[in-house]
């Protein structure tokens, strides 16, 4: 891989506290195979589109790429609500960073690359099925203009891993700003290691915020910006119905990025109390839940923080619980942003948040296709047909009176019909990674057959596409394929 193609990973772990990075060598694996590479976010990352013929071996875990040093980092997380003092990658190993042409830094990850400090009881491996979805649904997330982790390469492992039956292994190598969590800022506050808090947010205003740090009060900065990045992150998943299934704080990044990507699922028809994970049984982590959950996990941060927020603990506890009221603005003003763009609105009155939510009142009411309603209401300012074969608006009194105030709402817009539905065209998408066509992909490359990833990739990358050939993914499931449970897959 010579460095002026392919630039070598470099290291940037000399700010990290003490014991963040436990170094361990992948486990190698039989007979690795790359089965997905992805083209686009190499070039990305200033790599080759075609990937290299050592790349089954690097991304496999059998060779190390050029300046690798692979670590497992600890975190500590609250899970389901309950807090765990040390968690940490039990199998995922961190290579390095790559800096990218226009000098973003990128972390390089293996997942499923075997054994680590932290693995418990764990192999440490991966099967294909998880990868696959962490897979197609990043790149999902990213073709939606998501914050999001995405995966740079899939490589077959010659192996079987247990699971409930034994299943083809597989490696992800995943792409992020950073690994670091809220979790990891917990691991230390945990043991009241306050000069490793200290480091770790040091090192996180200048991976992420370097703009806070020669501020006044950075570490309150830090927590005002990771807040509110996370604001405007769950009012994204809640515009396109991203359910992400296990919001434990070890899976909140601090960067603002869409991470871990176990029981996640899209709604199907709408209703606000959908849960996938099997098992969230209690359904604290619901689709209507995630904006709560997300404030709830940002005061874990907070505690951790509070020692550097101010000497007096008063004055510092005063200054957190006022970024928690901030991120419920953050929240509601991102939300109410993101809900005028899919009703065509460019303008802003002050009905338009309770017409939004008397949509969803309305799509509630007979359990529409979340997804296919904000697509086919996109087609009426211009009068484009809709299409036979897919699910239209619900023909109900309140979706009736619903639309006679929305069409009297654009007439005070004064735009051009056709302007309002290219916006709105541009804003609601027809394709998102649909989970019965997920679980179709999976089970096809089970079977040895790749082609339907590969074509539900293509699609899920084009998702405001709705050409004829988008048309197949468009389709909501049959009640027969309909996918009521995700599984972490660890």
């Amino acid at each position: 891989m010579p460095s002026a193609v392919n630039p070598a990973l470099l290291i940037d772990r000399a700010a990290w506290p003490p014991d963040f990075a436990r170094p361990t060598a992948p486990t190698p694996v039989p007979a690795p195979r790359l089965l997905a590479w992805n083209a686009d976010l190499a070039e990305r990352l200033g790599w080759p589109a075609r990937p290299s013929a050592l790349a089954s071996l690097w991304f496999g875990g059998n060779v190390p790429p050029p300046g690798a040093e692979p670590v497992a980092t600890a975190y500590a997380g609250h899970q389901f609500g309950v807090f765990v003092p040390q968690l940490g990658d039990g199998r995922a190993l961190l290579l390095g960073d790559v800096l990218a042409p226009d000098g973003a830094r990128f972390e390089i990850q293996l997942k499923g690359a075997g054994r680590t400090p932290f693995s418990r009881t764990g192999d440490g491996r991966a099967a294909l099925g998880p990868v696959l979805r962490e897979y197609l649904v990043g790149e999902g997330m990213h073709a939606l203009g998501i914050p999001s982790t995405r995966a740079l390469a899939v490589v077959l492992s010659g192996q079987q891993v247990l699971r409930e039956q034994p299943l083809p292994g597989a490696v992800l190598t995943r792409v992020a700003a950073s690994h670091v969590r809220v979790g990891s800022f917990q691991y230390y506050a945990a043991r009241g290691d306050l000069a490793s808090v200290r480091q770790l947010a040091d090192w996180t205003i200048r991976r992420h915020y370097p703009e806070l740090a020669d501020g006044d009060a950075p570490y309150l900065e830090l927590l005002r910006a990771v807040a509110r990045r996370q604001a405007e992150l769950v009012a994204a998943w809640m515009h396109v119905g991203f359910v992400h299934g296990v919001m434990n704080t070890d899976n909140m990044a601090v960067s603002g990025e869409t991470i871990d990507y176990g029981p996640c699922a899209f709604l199907d028809e709408y209703h606000p109390g959908k849960v996938f994970s099997s098992i969230d049984r209690g359904g604290r982590y619901a689709y209507g839940a995630q904006p709560g959950i997300a404030q709830w996990n940002l005061a874990r941060l907070a505690e951790s923080l509070l020692p550097l927020l101010d000497a007096d603990e008063e004055k510092a506890l005063a200054q957190a619980r006022q970024v928690m009221e901030d991120f419920v603005g953050w929240y509601g003003e991102a939300w109410r942003a993101g809900g005028r763009r899919k009703l065509g609105l460019a303008t802003a009155e002050d009905g338009d948040e309770e017409l939004a939510h008397a949509f969803l009142d309305a799509l509630q009411e007979v359990e529409a296709d979340y997804t296919l309603a904000f697509r086919a209401l996109s087609h009426l300012p211009d009068g484009r047909p809709w299409f036979e074969d897919l699910p239209a608006l619900p023909k109900t009194p309140a979706m009736d009176a619903w639309l006679r105030r929305w069409r009297e709402r654009l007439a005070r817009e004064a735009r051009a019909p056709e302007d309002v539905a290219a916006g709105m065209r541009a804003t609601n998408p027809a394709v998102i990674p649909r989970n019965h066509q997920v679980e179709a992909a999976i089970t096809a490359a089970y079977r040895g057959e790749p082609d339907v990833f590969e074509a539900l990739l293509a699609a899920v990358r084009r998702p405001f596409d709705d050409g004829e050939a988008q048309r197949p993914w468009m389709r909501p499931p049959t009640v027969g394929e309909r996918v009521l449970q995700t599984f972490c897959g660890t």
